[in-house]
């Protein structure tokens, strides 16, 4: 698999990356095809999964070979990862601000960002796409990363973040066409509001390598970033929102830990 992926240019792999990204989370989507519910518990335990995964992700897949890319580079490691790392957690905060929004569970008195008059359906929709931003980020730098040419960067790493990213993605999916579902309406309009939520991936996937393509020396700093934002939607979003039950936490603590040791297998062994 991986000689066959190194043939595209990074953009054009980061593109094909996000693009199962994306079909993973229309795989979560399709669960509407099959049941109208789904158990809270497991919902919360797909979600404390996906916030294991995203935790490890942002140390051994992005932060750690930021800092080491910035050490190669001749840059300050520490003050490379600091910025970077706090300039994505603002991004992503300044985002949740004025992007309205709604998370899965809450009533519409309690959605976010500016007021506006938009659909239930279309808030729920735009909270998942805020989690996919950075994710798709991510695994755009990441492949463009690996045409720097730095030791620290390996096309089995990219790899290696897009499956982790994808695995992650089928909780979100559900998350978003399970209450639509259970609300009233159909199944097909479910599961393409559900499935709309990835679409974001492949359009950040494809920009943050070519960003990172054209402006090398950003790059440690892009790869810290994308940790940053990622770390923001596991603590702000993906965490509270899978603790909500009191009864559940210890359960969801566990599938937390279980991502984060699913994706640093696959971080340790394809990268």
């Amino acid at each position: 698999m991986v000689d066959f992926i190194q043939q595209f240019s990074p953009v054009t792999q980061a593109f094909f990356a996000t693009l199962f990204t994306w079909a993973v989370t229309a795989a979560g989507a399709a669960m509407v095809f099959s049941k109208k519910t789904i158990n809270p518990k497991h919902l919360d335990s797909m979600l404390g999964f996906a916030a294991g995964v995203m935790i490890a992700a942002s140390f051994w897949s992005l932060l750690a070979p930021g800092i080491e890319m910035a050490e190669q580079m001749g840059q300050i490691p520490w003050l490379t990862a600091v910025i970077g790392f706090m300039g994505g957690g603002v991004f992503m905060r300044l985002t949740d601000k004025f992007l309205p929004h709604l998370h899965p569970g809450l009533k519409m008195d309690q959605k976010e960002g500016v007021k506006t008059s938009w659909q239930r359906s279309t808030l729920l929709v735009l909270a998942i796409t805020l989690h996919n931003i950075p994710e798709g980020l991510a695994v755009g730098v990441a492949f463009g990363a690996v045409a720097a040419g730095l030791p620290s960067a390996t096309i089995g790493g990219a790899i290696a973040l897009a499956i982790g990213i994808g695995i992650q993605n089928f909780p979100e999916g559900a998350a978003v066409a399970m209450p639509l579902r259970r609300e009233g309406m159909s199944q097909s309009k479910s599961f393409m509001m559900g499935q709309a939520s990835g679409i974001v991936e492949p359009i950040a996937g494809v920009l943050g390598a070519y960003f990172v393509l054209s402006m090398q020396s950003i790059l440690p700093y892009a790869l810290c970033f994308a940790a940053g934002a990622m770390i923001f939607v596991v603590v702000e979003e993906l965490i509270p929102e899978s603790q909500r039950v009191q009864a559940n936490i210890d359960m969801v603590t566990m599938f937390t830990m279980l991502g984060f040791s699913v994706m640093m297998i696959l971080d340790v062994a394809l990268g």
